[in-house]
């Protein structure tokens, strides 16, 4: 274990009770607070009635603990290396976190340990100065609420530039890339930030404003052919979507995804990753989508074969 459980979730939430006891502040109903909020359901059943009853004798009778000091929880040399080691990597570093106390560590592992065989090659330039400059100023516009003038290129690179609000940030692992979703004009703009030229702070929105376009929602329906593990592997890789899986026969499935209409990209990508083993049953709309890249690959892969002979 990396971590070990003498820093974890029960330990947190005695120290937490503990440091409400030693300023005088802990009563019965915060202390059932602190443990429901910071450790698991079945705690309230252990950790307030052990302390009460000095089974654990940290706590006196009267809420106040015979301890001098304040409990503290310091990291271990392999949580700091760890710590150090997810800090060097450049998505997490796009949002300034505070290296304070980590300068003299050794990362546990380096960025380049790891190789990803199922994600687009073509990410995001996470260390391009100008990507990291619009990447923060539309964390800043997130954080005090204001509107953006965004200017950016289309998809037929097309400049366009749009007043807008802007409310979430969205990481797509399997194209290893992030995307702006904003609101404007009572429908959604979704921008990827590598397209984006020049992000300018305009004054603070209204709650009227920032809301979003409703979201669409859609359902997909596939059938899997139990091939090399796929049903497990389609589990794992749509887990964050929610979904009805029908058992047809012994190596066929039937599976409803449901999805929001505006990922209908997103969602298509990941289906072609999975190859013969997925088809699309449902909606037709999704199905051409597919045809008409499969038709366009085959004729990229033809052009190819074509100049190399």
């Amino acid at each position: 274990m990396l971590f070990h459980e003498i820093y974890g979730s029960y330990f947190n939430a005695v120290a937490t009770v503990l440091a409400e006891a030693a300023e005088g502040t802990l009563t019965g109903r915060k202390m059932t607070a602190i443990v429901q909020k910071a450790a698991f359901g079945e705690s309230l059943l252990s950790i307030p009635a052990a302390l009460k009853e000095q089974r654990w004798p940290l706590l006196e009778s009267d809420f106040s603990t015979p301890l001098r000091h304040v409990p503290t929880m310091p990291l271990t040399n392999l949580q700091l290396q760890w710590l150090k080691a997810l800090l060097q990597d450049p998505r997490i570093r796009l949002f300034a976190p505070d290296e304070t106390g980590l300068e003299e560590v050794e990362p546990l592992y380096a960025p380049d340990a790891f190789v990803f065989f199922d994600r687009y090659a073509d990410g995001d330039p996470f260390t391009d100065a100008h990507y990291i400059a619009c990447f923060r100023i539309i964390l800043q516009v997130l954080r005090e609420k204001r509107k953006i003038r965004v200017r950016y290129r289309g998809q037929r690179e097309t400049e366009r530039c749009y007043d807008c609000v802007p409310y979430r940030l969205e990481y797509s692992s399997k194209d290893d890339k992030f995307r702006l979703i904003a609101s404007r004009r009572g429908s959604t703009l979704t921008v990827k930030v590598s397209r984006i030229l020049s992000v300018t702070l305009l004054e603070p929105y209204t709650a009227e404003e920032l809301r979003p376009a409703e979201r669409r929602e859609d359902f997909l329906i596939l059938e899997l052919t139990d091939e090399r593990n796929a049903l497990e592997r389609v589990m794992l890789h749509f887990s964050d979507l929610e979904k009805e899986t029908e058992k047809l026969d012994e190596r066929h499935y039937r599976v409803t995804l449901r999805y929001r209409r505006e990922d209908e990209t997103e969602i298509l990508i990941r289906i072609l990753s999975f190859g013969p083993v997925l088809k699309v049953l449902e909606p037709v709309t999704l199905v051409e989508q597919i045809r008409k890249r499969l038709a366009r690959q085959r004729c990229l892969l033809g052009s190819e074969n074509a100049a190399e002979q």
